[in-house]
């Protein structure tokens, strides 16, 4: 079986591997007509231009060659193209932020499991289920956590940076190589497959913590300035 974004590419090809998917294009294309009706038009075609990147650009094909470039993938769908898109959609009432984070969470984690994540890039219906339920977790998780009061979102967005730190730790210390899928497929990039893997790990404990950061930093900011205010 081949990966949906097809056969691994070689480093003098990758660039050139667009994916020019017609239902792909289409779902991208109605997603921007949806954007385009929310209260934050730009934001939300943000978010879109971030997915359009992770399943139309090259790096669609890199991911496949690369276990590093996956996380990448990953990270711009969980933790960039979700939490734009939130912003721009309608609040809503919040009756707690711990279901949704472990959702997010356990998404997150079950797809980093060797056997689902091997069976995923291999089989283009899991591959889809995948990335359907790893993006329509965060975008749950994201949406709760900006209609939420300042202090349980602030404590919302750092447990969530803390398990995203943890997963990448993980990877990043793992003493073996964890992925069928990626055998083989690192070398010509000059990387063996561990390292390939720890890369990966480093990017989701050190970049992938990144945007987390920003959004618990810019809500624990609010609620400081409210606070003086107060005072």
């Amino acid at each position: 079986m081949i990966s949906y974004c097809g056969t691994a590419p070689s480093p003098g090809e990758w660039i050139g591997r667009w994916n020019f998917d017609p239902l792909l294009l289409l779902a991208l294309a109605l997603c921007a007509a949806f954007a385009l009706r929310t209260k934050h038009p730009q934001l939300a075609l943000g978010g879109v231009a971030i997915l359009a990147l992770a399943f139309v650009s090259p790096l669609c094909a890199l991911s496949v060659a690369l276990f590093s470039a996956r996380a990448l993938h990953h990270i711009l769908l969980v933790a960039v193209a979700a939490p734009l898109i939130a912003l721009a959609l309608p609040s809503r009432h919040v009756q707690g932020l711990g279901v949704p984070l472990l959702a997010a969470t356990a998404t997150l984690w079950l797809w980093h499991v060797p056997s689902f994540y091997d069976r995923a890039l291999m089989d283009s219906p899991t591959y889809w289920l995948m990335q359907a339920s790893l993006f329509s977790t965060a975008l749950w998780f994201w949406r709760a956590l900006f209609s939420a009061p300042a202090v349980p979102a602030t404590l919302a967005a750092i447990l969530a940076m803390v398990q995203m730190g943890m997963l990448g730790a993980l990877l990043t210390f793992a003493t073996q190589r964890l992925y069928e899928a990626h055998v083989g497929t690192t070398l010509q990039w000059g990387l063996d497959q561990l390292a390939d893997q720890q890369l990966a790990g480093l990017i989701m404990w050190a970049p992938g913590i990144i945007p987390y950061a920003i959004i618990a930093g810019l809500i624990g900011r609010r609620l400081w300035t409210r606070a003086e205010m107060a005072a």
